[in-house]
């Protein structure tokens, strides 16, 4: 595969994060859509650990091939995000294998914060103006290595990750809060 198509179904990959992110925080908005949003929590409840390690991992992926197969360097906000996801992949990792489902209490905090690094890594690219003494004039923040459908660069793809992987989070722990069977006394 070529660089080109690697990056395009990266971004592509964004995007579909970004649609399921949408409905899934309307579904839980808006009043009238109770059903699905029972639906949603039914279906995605018992796998969300797994699927947010799923999108972890291919986060992570993608941005080692971006960086070692692509040669795009990252910048020290690139790293920063890196670390928070491949942290994410690791701790997913492991909740998943181990069928654990209380992942959340230490996951979400770190998607969180991958988030925030995300937001100001985008804003640093729209105005780089608002670029500070993070990054290093070798490879500054500001540099946009692939933009795809008018929004898709890097810093969109890890932000599109983030929001997923809370967003999974969530549902797996409303899931949670709804199947809980509480313990019998003895």
């Amino acid at each position: 595969m070529s660089r080109d198509s690697i990056v395009l179904f990266l971004s592509l990959l964004a995007l579909f994060a970004q649609v399921t992110v949408i409905v899934v925080v309307a579904v839980f908005v808006v009043p009238i859509a109770r059903p699905v949003r029972t639906l949603v929590i039914a279906q995605l409840g018992p796998t969300a650990t797994s699927f947010a390690w799923l999108v972890a991992g291919v986060s992570m992926a993608g941005s080692l091939y971006l960086s070692e197969g692509a040669h795009f360097m990252p910048c020290k906000l690139c790293w920063y995000q890196r670390i928070a996801m491949y942290s994410l992949a690791l701790i997913l990792a492991v909740a998943a294998l181990r069928r654990r489902r209380d992942v959340a209490v230490y996951a979400a905090p770190l998607a969180g914060v991958g988030v925030v690094i995300s937001t100001y890594h985008m804003m640093v690219e729209r105005f780089p103006r608002l670029e500070s003494n993070v990054c290093d004039l070798s490879v500054p923040c500001t540099v946009i290595w692939t933009k795809r459908f008018g929004i898709e660069t890097i810093p969109t793809m890890a932000f599109s990750g983030f929001l997923l992987i809370l967003v999974t989070l969530f549902v797996g722990r409303r899931f949670e809060r709804t199947s809980a069977v509480p313990l019998e006394e003895e």
